[in-house]
């Protein structure tokens, strides 16, 4: 039940199109806490919508949705709850059937012929998998004719055709851009199983997170490794501060981005290890995965393998990944 307060909020807002919290309260002429009492109402009922975050709230009319109905087969209704999700305009992810759904409508798209031609084009990406990784070692031979690691990973393609990006690449792409902790832990649950399986199966005794090379607030790849908290030796790599930094996706050619990697990124560590993992992000050129690995062999700290893992690689090459 709507109270004729919560009506008169309603209206307001509708009439103005958005109203900051200040106006609101105000406009009613009553005391903050009533009125935030009344918009919350209005939010649990889906009337009208919250933008922003404190201290630049608004709030504005919602939208009615009319999303088709969902009726897919089991296996399907699985298949899209785990591997499909989107990013709406203002920010907010909506993931598996919810998530399908809304696409669909957007793109005007029946919703049971799409699923069914989703699974299809998931299961062909799966194919590429081998317990739940994606091996780019041959990729890695083909690119760089003197490569360092022994074998290269990838936990998931960042984008597939048609679908776009996969749910890992979403959560990498908007970690990064947002320096959200909230999609840096949705990560980490992702894959904290994978990367500690890694682990023992390769017998590795050192743990190395590739540093960032743009300054951010929140640090990806220094929040996973905080998180992940192994209780293996990390291995000290470092990015050389420089007067401009220049990321690795703004280079186009492989030669400039080797280049970019071989005189920035540094390993400060003098300890010898047997087998070494290398983790970073999102595999663009492979030209820091590659150039790391190197330093690491010159400095003579692996007597053994270098596995390097990347949570998100290309399926078409070195060359595509340009966003994060």
């Amino acid at each position: 039940m709507i109270t004729d307060t919560a009506e008169r909020i309603l209206a307001y807002i509708k009439q103005k199109n958005e109203a900051t919290p200040k106006e609101i309260v105000q406009f009613i002429g009553f005391g903050a806490p009533a009125v935030f009492r009344q918009i919350k109402k209005l939010l649990e009922k889906g009337l009208i919508k919250k933008v922003g975050k404190a201290p630049r709230v608004f709030y504005v009319p919602a939208e009615p949705e009319h999303l088709p109905p969902i009726k897919l087969s089991k296996e399907t209704d699985k298949i899209v709850n785990s591997e499909y999700a989107i990013f709406t305009p203002l920010g907010k992810m909506l993931c598996g059937t919810e998530g399908f759904a809304y696409w669909c409508e957007k793109h005007n798209l029946p919703l049971e012929k799409t699923a069914t031609e989703f699974v299809s084009i998931i299961k062909k990406y799966n194919s590429f998998k081998d317990g739940g990784l994606i091996e780019a070692t041959d990729k890695f031979a083909k690119t760089f004719s003197d490569h360092a690691p022994d074998r290269v990973f990838y936990l998931d393609f960042y984008s597939r055709e048609r679908f776009g990006k996969t749910k890992l690449g979403l959560l990498v792409l908007y970690a990064k851009q947002s320096q959200s902790l909230r999609l840096i832990q949705e990560i980490y649950h992702l894959i904290d199983e994978k990367i500690r399986k890694i682990i023992v199966d390769n017998n590795i005794d050192a743990v190395g997170f590739i540093p960032p090379t743009i300054s951010r607030k929140v640090q990806l790849m220094k929040e996973l490794e905080r998180m992940f908290n192994f209780s293996l030796p990390r291995l000290n790599i470092v990015k050389a501060v420089v007067d401009i930094p220049i990321p690795q996706k703004s280079l186009a050619s492989i030669g400039d981005r080797i280049q970019n990697a071989n005189e920035t990124i540094f390993v400060n560590d003098e300890r010898r290890f047997n087998n070494i993992l290398l983790i970073d992000d999102a595999v663009g050129s492979g030209a820091t995965l590659d150039q790391t690995a190197k330093k690491i062999r010159a400095k003579n700290l692996c007597a053994g393998k270098i596995i390097c893992l990347a949570i998100v690689g290309s399926f078409n090459g070195f060359d595509v990944i340009q966003e994060v």
